[in-house]
């Protein structure tokens, strides 16, 4: 264990302390754990069990994240502690998301300290390292130190976030993260607090904090039949996208039954070219569909519709020119490339 960031002890409250990585902003009595079971109050210190310990590893291309307009071509060395700060009901990694020090679940990992991450990274060629699979909140201590170090080192670090994470916690890490991928589940207040077991305000809030500290932002929704999949629940998080930067890649997904979820079919193609098309009449210039068989994951000239960037089994190609324009008009393609 390792005592926690970001959080307070409160005053007259007999040990209780407040943590505010998240915006959950549990209030922690004495020998108890947060929300998400990884976070625990021994005595009047916080401390978290979410270090030194990565259950998943792997050098993956960075376009599985997905980030599709960050170092594209390249790998992301990608690993994972247990746990999270949402249970949502559709998880597609619940085994190791749900898994927490609370209920006493045990998942044998890797002793990896940062420095045998960045090590790790370096052997494998990775440009970047990605905290992800799980939600790299639970883990933000391990992924601070381990980014400081990196960025010294001249790799990046990216993170694949539920977004719930609060300012404070983006502004402590913004020195050394360079990309974030916010997963917006939806844009329904009931969605989040019945199905996620969170909120959306501060995940609507994080998009914006993550444009003001000029940290790349990606954003992907999965469309889950009969729950976020109404033409006006799509059109809300195209246009509130939009709104901010109509730059901002948008990844849609289509759901496969995992977890409660079981028993739904996967996204029917007709809501999903659907989703497409109300992004594209938002005004958002790169939309990507995410598992959905024959559909294009290649990035175009939002001025001039050139091929930019090929995506395929080897990699990506990228035409661009040194300082990241079409080299047909001159448009500029928003990214770190």
């Amino acid at each position: 264990m390792r005592e926690a960031m970001l959080y307070e002890r409160i005053k007259d409250k007999d040990g209780e302390v407040h943590c505010y990585l998240c915006s959950h902003h549990c209030r922690i009595k004495p020998n108890e754990f947060g929300t998400c079971g990884m976070r625990q109050n021994l005595d009047g210190t916080l401390y978290t069990h979410a270090y030194g310990e990565v259950i998943a590893a792997n050098a993956d291309p960075v376009e599985k994240k997905p980030l599709y307009h960050f170092l594209p071509g390249s790998r992301s060395f990608s690993l994972a502690t247990m746990g999270c700060n949402f249970q949502c009901e559709f998880c597609q990694n619940w085994q190791i998301s749900q898994a927490n020090r609370r209920s006493g679940d045990r998942i044998r990992g890797i002793e990896l300290s940062p420095e045998k991450i960045v090590e790790a990274a370096k052997s494998k060629s990775c440009r970047s390292i990605a905290y992800t699979y799980t939600e790299p909140t639970v883990f933000f201590e391990y992924a601070y130190d381990t980014a400081r170090l990196a960025k010294a080192e001249g790799i990046a670090s990216v993170f694949i976030t539920n977004g719930f994470m609060t300012r404070d916690a983006f502004e402590t890490i913004q020195p050394y993260l360079d990309a974030c991928n916010v997963d917006l589940k939806a844009f329904d207040k009931d969605f989040y607090k019945n199905i996620c077991h969170g909120r959306l305000q501060p995940v609507l809030d994080t998009i914006r904090t993550l444009k003001d500290l000029g940290i790349w932002l990606e954003v992907t929704t999965l469309i889950v039949p009969g729950s976020n999949d109404s033409e006006k629940e799509i059109k809300g998080i195209a246009d509130f996208l939009a709104g901010i930067d109509t730059n901002i890649p948008w990844h849609i997904s289509r759901f496969h039954p995992d977890y409660k979820y079981s028993g739904l079919d996967p996204t029917a193609l007709s809501v999903m070219k659907t989703a497409y098309e109300l992004g594209k009449a938002a005004g958002l210039k790169h939309i990507y569909l995410g598992n959905v068989p024959g559909e294009s994951v290649d990035t175009y000239c939002p001025g001039c519709n050139r091929l930019l960037i090929k995506r395929g089994a080897a990699g990506a190609s990228v035409d661009l020119s040194e300082d990241g324009r079409c080299p047909e008009c001159g448009e500029p393609l928003a990214g770190v490339f």
